[in-house]
């Protein structure tokens, strides 16, 4: 998107607001189109084309390769997408609805970071127009549009990455394996934090929506509300019909950590009950092998918030963000060079290594270190935890089924309605 000269900041804002409005036609020359199985060729820049422009969306930008170049964004607030075009200096082709932007035809790749609602369906219109895919964590809403998703990425043989960035830090890949190994023995149980669920949205008043503000397009698949704050910048994540709270937004970090040192990415647990009689408050699962995973540290008090404690026979070991502790402490001989550890520090640490797999794995055409299958298990397990802990009850799964067994009311949490025209797309 390019502007003329500007006399002001006011006026510069105002021309980025007004060409973010509309959906506007292509205005870059393809560097690498490509789609069906294709990649770019090896002195190509990947394209990519960024959905929503808040924090994350921002972060992620700075995350480019090299090798790579923004060139669409989709944002259905203008404020927001001006200031990011006043803080990047982007020249991009910009789209309130991302529904628009998936059908770019020079984008080679998509990064999807809008609010939770939107994770799947975006990713699978991506997919669908043989477009790979870096996509958010939480992967997604419920557990059933996150198999949609793995469905179309198989169906339309994409690349789709998983935002849990832990996956690609060397400390965490490190203590992951060595548990995973059996270098620990045998594990007795593992203790987690236990974060807070998502709640009911109350039926708060009409406010007058903010200027810029697509109230329509922010809302996406959930059910239609009256613009409210509270549904908006404080915090959406609180509510259900938007997000699973903590549980998700942290808990997939934390979770992803667990399958991945259990060596249960393509499963999961098989049962989940309240960890103490007349309290939904505490959980806690069991995997089929019988290994108890025990959520008992309060939430930003302590505990490893985005891992977990592994109590194995030989050794007691914590696994958190970019870094691994051990009881007894010098348990370990041959870990990884601390060093290793600071590339993740400083503005540049958010996801640089990550988004690094995903080029590498759209020119190669391998499966990313946190590939979509990966990301739907990590996500099942936070909306398993929080669909028990709004009924109070023990629940039984099915990993292999992906059904709750014996419950048809938990059973219907499993999927949600959606509104007119937000649908997932049926794959064969």
């Amino acid at each position: 998107m390019k502007f003329g000269m500007c006399n002001s900041r006011r006026e510069f804002l105002g021309r980025a607001a007004a060409c973010a409005a509309a959906s506007l036609a292509p205005q870059f020359v393809p560097g690498s189109v490509f789609g069906g199985g294709g990649r770019p060729g090896a002195n190509d820049r990947i394209t990519v084309g960024i959905i929503g422009m808040g924090v994350r969306g921002n972060q992620l930008l700075l995350n480019i390769p090299a090798d790579g170049q923004v060139a669409a964004v989709a944002e259905p607030d203008r404020a927001k997408l001006a200031a990011s075009i006043e803080k990047h200096g982007g020249h991009w082709t910009a789209y309130a609805d991302y529904r628009r932007m998936v059908e770019q035809r020079d984008l080679d790749a998509i990064i999807v970071c809008p609010t939770d609602p939107h994770h799947v369906l975006a990713s699978m219109l991506a997919c669908a127009a043989g477009k790979d895919v870096y996509v958010e964590k939480p992967l997604s809403l419920y557990v059933n549009e996150g198999r949609a998703l793995v469905k179309a990425a198989r169906r339309y043989h994409r690349v789709v990455q998983t935002g849990t960035q832990q996956r690609t830090m060397e400390m965490n890949k490190f203590a992951c394996e060595f548990v995973r190994d059996g270098r620990i023995g045998k594990i007795r149980w593992v203790e987690m934090v236990n974060f807070p669920s998502s709640e009911v949205c109350p039926g708060f008043p009409a406010e007058p929506i903010p200027e810029g503000l697509n109230w329509d397009l922010w809302q996406g698949p959930c059910a239609e509300r009256p613009y409210n704050n509270q549904l908006h910048e404080k915090w959406w994540g609180r509510w259900r019909d938007y997000a699973g709270h903590m549980m998700t937004f942290v808990g997939a970090h934390a979770f992803d950590m667990l399958q991945y040192a259990l060596g249960a990415d393509d499963t999961g647990p098989v049962e989940f009950e309240p960890f103490e009689p007349g309290s939904p408050a505490k959980l806690r699962f069991r995997y089929a092998n019988g290994i108890e995973v025990r959520m008992i540290y309060e939430d930003n008090v302590r505990g490893p918030r985005l891992g977990a404690i592994f109590v194995g026979e030989k050794c007691k070991i914590e696994i958190n963000r970019n870094k691994y502790t051990t009881n007894p402490k010098d348990f370990i001989k041959d870990g990884p060079d601390p060093r290793l550890a600071e590339k993740w520090e400083g503005d540049g640490w958010v996801a640089k290594g990550h988004v690094e797999n995903w080029f590498h794995c759209i020119r190669t055409r391998e499966k990313p270190n946190a590939d979509v299958e990966i990301g739907h298990r990590s996500a099942t397990i936070c909306h398993l935890c929080n669909i028990t802990r709004w009924l109070g009850r023990r629940i039984q799964w099915d990993p292999a089924q992906e059904r709750i067994i014996g419950d048809d009311e938990a059973a219907s949490l499993l999927d949600r309605p959606r509104r007119k025209g937000w649908e997932l797309p049926k794959v064969d």
